[in-house]
């Protein structure tokens, strides 16, 4: 048996749901915390657990360079090496050759890259990228894809998502079916919906345990992006996780809930932290303003998160001016636990029939 999702509730399109597997159940909707190196950055594994995190992302393409996919295998396997118990998803590694430009040359077979460590070449490909997956022990597996660019002609994505589509059925082939393991493809199509249709059909066909929506994020408006969010999720299968890739802003995430996503990761509550800027039920608060010097007030009034309770904003001022390690940390920790906050405030939403009122309010003050 592989993994398994149930849904428990709906509230229209959004869905409560849980997903079992291997290393432990999750709740959804969920967000994971970006682990990209084996770390989600200033943040110990125990962290992570107390904010409510079930589920973190790492990456194929850095763990792949540093320290290899043997390395981890050898020392355990990355939930032993990183010291986390629950599940991993793991990207493929398109989306970052996808983004090295200059130093890759893609063809039929996959995408020839130059280390930006040490200069050395590299390939990955449908087959070697799910094997380092299967290595590092990930609980989901990502096919290997290429991320469309933005923009693009109808022609350049049908292309690309079509390429996609022949990599999707090379990494299905070379997937190792484990019980409570599983992998997802993922839908490209760019913001065609013929061609987003067209690129569902054929994951379906190939059968994966779950699908995520890709090639979103990467440079197209707000307004394209939340048109494109329903379109592209409505498509999937009902019965299957539907993980929204890269994406975003909390505001992001309260409408892709409300359109029926069941997964997200993203970088911006922990990169946002590491540049002083807090996630908080009043607003964003931009922490190296001068206006927090003399504030001997919470970060936020509304979270129960140690930062918030244990510090004023005129601390957390302060330590960001100083570019103090502890200013990442606690940062950090409250922007973890204000996305986690969120994703129980819409799991009970959805389980009560109130998402549109909880959604609403939410909007109010999220960014």
């Amino acid at each position: 048996m592989t993994l398994q999702f149930e849904i428990l509730a709906t509230d229209g399109a959004a869905r409560r749901g849980r997903l079992h597997t291997a290393h432990g159940t999750v709740e959804t909707p969920v967000f994971m915390p970006v682990g990209t190196v084996g770390s989600v950055k200033a943040m110990r594994p125990e962290d992570l657990k107390a904010v409510g995190a079930q589920i973190i992302l790492g990456n194929t393409y850095h763990l792949f360079l540093r320290p290899g996919h043997e390395a981890v295998q050898q020392l355990g396997g990355l939930h032993r090496f990183m010291n986390w118990e629950g599940p991993i998803l793991t990207d493929s590694g398109g989306f970052q050759v996808f983004s090295l430009k200059e130093l890759r040359t893609m063809s039929e077979e996959g995408v020839t890259f130059k280390s930006p460590l040490d200069g050395a070449m590299h390939t990955l490909t449908p087959e070697n990228s799910t094997q380092i997956q299967h290595a590092l022990d990930a609980t989901i597996t990502m096919a290997f894809d290429e991320c469309t660019p933005f923009p693009c002609t109808e022609a350049q994505a049908a292309e690309s998502m079509r390429l996609s589509m022949r990599w999707a059925k090379r990494s299905r082939e070379a997937f190792v079916a484990r019980e409570g393991y599983g992998q997802f493809g993922i839908q490209q199509g760019s913001l065609f919906p013929q061609l987003r249709k067209e690129s569902t059909e054929k994951l379906t066909d190939i059968g994966f345990e779950g699908y995520a929506i890709g090639g979103l994020a990467v440079g197209e408006s707000s307004e394209e992006l939340h048109h494109a969010i329903p379109m592209a999720a409505e498509l999937l299968p009902t019965d299957k996780p539907r993980y929204l890739m890269g994406v975003g802003y909390p505001s992001d995430l309260i409408r892709a809930v409300v359109a029926g996503v069941d997964m997200f990761d993203c970088v911006l509550p922990t990169r946002n932290a590491r540049n002083g800027l807090a996630f908080t039920s009043e607003g964003t608060v931009k922490l190296r303003n001068a206006v927090h010097r003399l504030a001997d007030i919470p970060l936020d009034p509304a979270c129960a998160c140690p930062t918030c309770t244990q510090y004023s904003r005129a601390y957390l001022h302060h330590l960001h001016k100083e570019d103090e390690i502890l200013s990442h940390m606690l940062l950090t920790y409250h922007n973890l636990q204000y996305y986690q906050d969120i994703m129980r405030t819409l799991r009970a939403a959805i389980a009560a029939g109130t998402l549109r009122q909880t959604a609403a309010k939410l909007l109010e003050t999220c960014r």
